[in-house]
């Protein structure tokens, strides 16, 4: 059926140049659909704040789809439709005694927009959403199903795709028995101690999370600790590099619960709960990955342009991301400190801004989210991702005729 929601991205500042968005019930359906035009993409919850999942042709929006979750326990896998968002199918991982071992800030997202443009959560010895896939199933430009699986030779140049490789239609990812977890935030803490020991920091928990606007100090620290197994509960310090433990909040309908009481994992490790407007709900966003080992001189060269980065910036958020091998994440080969910008609603002026805050991070190889606004165009981002002609073989041989390009990836990746 065509779907009645606008053509637009969630922030309302990308519209889709697609002939028409069609919202398939079932994946007989969306195979019919792929089968019979000649142009088709895959679209998800409509998080990107760039083209990345525009195409001409038709767009699949795949939230239609049932979720139709398998827990296997003897694998350790959970199977489900890609259109599935984070926070509907997580309480149902958990309650068949299962977890994921990350999630976004944001459990709006789907699982197959999620993988295919490297999202992820926090954490320094924790890989991104993607490197939890242990295989997905995928429409080829006849509308007949493949499977991809982890031992294929191709899957580390597939796995993050960009709707370059077909239609998603379900994927299974590694499960691990359930936990607990709770948050406690810090601040704030002087900027020149926080550069001095960002790394140590961002490995103070489980998953930690930092907030900045580029002053003379970064904000808050939120600590996302893990529960041991059969514990009620897990030590956390007073202080953190002289920064004290903050009463906190408990959960609302805006945020998760930060005040050091213990809960569901899927309840601790996004930021908002799935029935919130996510995030501050008119903005733009950019992000940028730089190796771990620059965090400091890459946060110093940002600091430079906080003069004209502020007028524009809710805050900016900075993350770790264990190393994979895929070959278009921004982790590729070494574990990185995620530069995540939250702006106001203003792409014009961010645009303008992009180029120069880009080319502060140049030297420390800043790779920018797939999914987020970014200047970088082909040239730049083969430099960065040393597999680029790789992923544009494989993309020739799954798809000859281009059923599934997209703009963005021409102009991008020359895919």
């Amino acid at each position: 059926m065509r779907s009645t929601t606008s053509e637009l991205n969630w922030s309302g500042t990308v519209t889709y140049t697609a002939e028409q968005v069609l919202r398939p019930s079932s994946i007989d359906e969306a195979s019919e659909i792929v089968a019979r035009e000649p142009r088709v993409h895959g679209l998800g919850t409509r998080h990107s704040f760039n083209d990345s999942a525009d195409a001409p042709g038709v767009l699949l929006d795949l939230t239609g789809i049932p979720t139709d979750l398998e827990v296997d326990p003897v694998r350790a896998t959970a199977t489900m439709g890609a259109g599935t968002r984070y926070g509907v199918v997580a309480p149902e991982i958990d309650r068949a005694g299962f977890a994921l071992h990350n999630e976004g800030s944001l459990p709006h997202i789907s699982l197959g927009g999620a993988i295919a443009t490297g999202t992820h959560g926090s954490g320094t010895a924790l890989g991104s959403l993607s490197t939890a896939v242990r295989s997905f199933e995928v429409l080829g430009p006849d509308g007949s199903v493949r499977t991809i699986s982890r031992d294929d030779p191709d899957f580390p140049g597939a796995v993050l795709h960009l709707g370059l490789l077909g239609i998603v239609t379900r994927v299974t990812v590694d499960v691990e028995p359930a936990y607990r977890m709770r948050q406690d935030t810090y601040g704030p803490i002087p900027w020149d101690t926080f550069t001095a020991h960002v790394a140590e920091i961002h490995a103070a928990a489980y998953s930690v999370c930092s907030y900045t606007v580029f002053g003379d100090r970064v904000s808050e620290v939120l600590l996302k600790s893990r529960v041991p197994d059969g514990a009620e509960d897990v030590a956390v310090p007073d202080e953190l590099f002289g920064a004290p433990r903050l009463p906190g909040s408990p959960g609302d309908g805006h945020h998760t619960a930060r005040d050091g009481s213990v809960g569901p994992w899927w309840d601790r490790l996004p930021h908002f709960p799935i029935e919130s407007v996510p995030s501050v709900g008119s903005e733009v966003q950019s992000e940028h990955f730089v190796p771990l080992r620059h965090a400091a001189a890459a946060l110093d060269a940002l600091r430079g342009l906080a003069d004209r980065i502020q007028p524009h910036l809710h805050v900016c958020e900075l993350r770790t991301m264990a190393a994979d091998p895929f070959w278009l994440s921004p982790t590729q080969g070494e574990d990185v400190l995620c530069i995540a910008f939250t702006w106001q609603k203003h792409p014009a002026e961010v645009a303008a801004l992009l180029p120069d805050l880009e080319a502060r991070l140049a030297p420390f190889d800043g790779r920018p989210h797939w999914g987020k606004m970014s200047s970088l165009g082909r040239d730049a981002i083969s430099a960065l991702y040393p597999r680029v002609p790789d992923f544009r073989d494989l993309v020739a041989r799954a798809d000859p005729d281009r059923t599934f390009a997209s703009a963005f990836g021409a102009r991008v990746l020359g895919a």
